[in-house]
This record gives structure tokens, C-alpha cells and sequence, in this order.
């Protein structure tokens, strides 16, 4: 919270500038905004769809809205998720109710930044007219971060960490929601924990995407 209050102080007294290209202006300029078709991936076995790769300016400003308290990255990011959240409704045709359901954070990360920032955007979509935004997962136990842990490292951090919050309503299916897809790990304990509940899930929609070490995957 208090890194939050900081930088909206900083931004009262200091010029605004792109947090990818420094340039005064909006905190993330037209230019450095994902601009191509959103990336096909496949992940914790379901499609994944990323608004463009974890990489140059859109990692700087997943990082800055994350861990840096900059909420007015908040309208851009969720502009790039609102793309991978499209080309997952277009998959999934015009007949299909989606909601979509972010991925939870712990209780320390909600106080870190201020609240959940995947809830933030989700609901930034929705008020866009994307799908209802449902808080619908919770975490069971703590996990560590993730940073810097290997895929079996991830999985077994995250095996049976999340729950679903309540049943899912009638004729809806879910379109996942996260910030980043690295080893699929995140989604497949989050699609695991909505299925135990009986949900249906259409697919899920992330900002970006990093690299997996084998060619070629996500």
C-alpha cells in the first residue's frame, strides 16, 4: 500500500513518462503496447491465449504494476488482456456464457500491492464489456514465490493450493485470468481446483507469455 500512496505522490510532482520507452507521455505509450495478434499458447492443458510476449516494455509494465505500486498501469494492461480475452471468446463462438475468473493472490501479495491486481483488471475488462469478472478461487495454503523455481518445482508448490469459492452458475463455462503464463503451472492447479467444483473451463487469457526453455513452447 504505502509503495502505492509513493507513487501516486511521485506522479503528482514528476512527469509522466512511458515506463517502456521513458518518453513523457502516457505511463504506457501506443508504441510500446502489444500491437500484434495475441499469441497462441498451450498451458496446464488447456488453450492460453497472451496479449504479446513477456518481454520489453510489456514486462516493464507488468513489473511496475505488480511490484512497484504504478495502478495507473492498470488501464493499458488490462487494454492487452481484453485482446487475449477476445480471441478466446472468438474461439469459443457467440453461443457460450463465459465469466472470467482470475487467478488468486496470496494474503501478503494483496497487501503488498495494494489488493488483487489480476481482480483489478478483471474487473477493468468487464466494465470494458468483456465477460463478468467472478472471484471464484481461492488459495487453500500458502505457496512460495515462484520466481526462480523449476517447472516440477512449481507444480508441486502449487499441487493443491487453490479452491473453488462457490459452484458455478448455470450454463457458464471460465475463462482463466493471469498476468503471466510461464510453466502452465499456475493455470493447471487453477483448472484442477474449478473442475473439482464443477465448473467448465473455455480457456484462459493472460498479458503475456515467456519462453520455455524447449523451443517452441509456452
Amino acid at each position: 500500500m504505502l509503495r502505492a500512496v509513493l507513487a501516486d505522490l511521485a506522479d503528482l510532482v514528476l512527469p509522466r513518462r512511458c515506463v517502456g520507452c521513458a518518453r513523457a507521455g502516457p505511463p504506457l505509450c501506443a508504441q510500446c503496447r502489444p500491437s500484434g495478434p495475441p499469441l497462441r499458447a498451450d498451458a496446464g492443458g488447456i488453450a492460453v491465449w497472451a496479449a504479446g510476449s513477456y518481454a520489453g516494455p510489456l514486462r516493464a509494465a507488468i513489473l511496475a504494476y505488480k511490484e512497484r505500486g504504478r495502478r495507473e498501469l492498470s488501464a493499458p494492461l488490462a487494454g492487452a488482456l481484453t485482446r487475449a480475452v477476445e480471441a478466446t471468446a472468438a474461439l469459443a463462438g457467440p453461443d457460450r456464457r463465459l465469466v472470467l475468473v482470475p487467478v488468486p493472490s496470496s494474503a501478503p501479495a494483496r497487501r503488498a500491492r495494494g489488493g488483487d491486481h489480476m481482480l483489478r483488471l478483471g474487473r477493468r475488462v468487464s466494465r470494458a464489456g468483456g465477460p463478468r469478472t467472478v472471484a471464484a478461487l481461492r488459495l487453500a495454503r500458502s505457496v512460495q514465490d515462484s520466481v526462480g523455481l523449476r517447472s516440477e518445482e512449481r507444480r508441486a508448490n502449487l499441487d493443491g493450493a487453490m479452491v473453488a469459492r462457490r459452484p458455478p452458475p448455470p450454463g457458464v463455462r471460465a475463462v482463466l485470468i493471469d498476468d503471466i503464463v510461464t510453466t502452465g503451472a499456475t493455470l493447471a492447479e487453477a483448472t484442477r481446483a474449478l473442475e473439482a467444483a464443477g465448473w467448465s473451463i473455455e480457456g484462459a487469457a493472460v498479458v503475456a507469455a515467456t519462453a520455455r526453455r524447449r523451443r517452441g513452447e509456452y
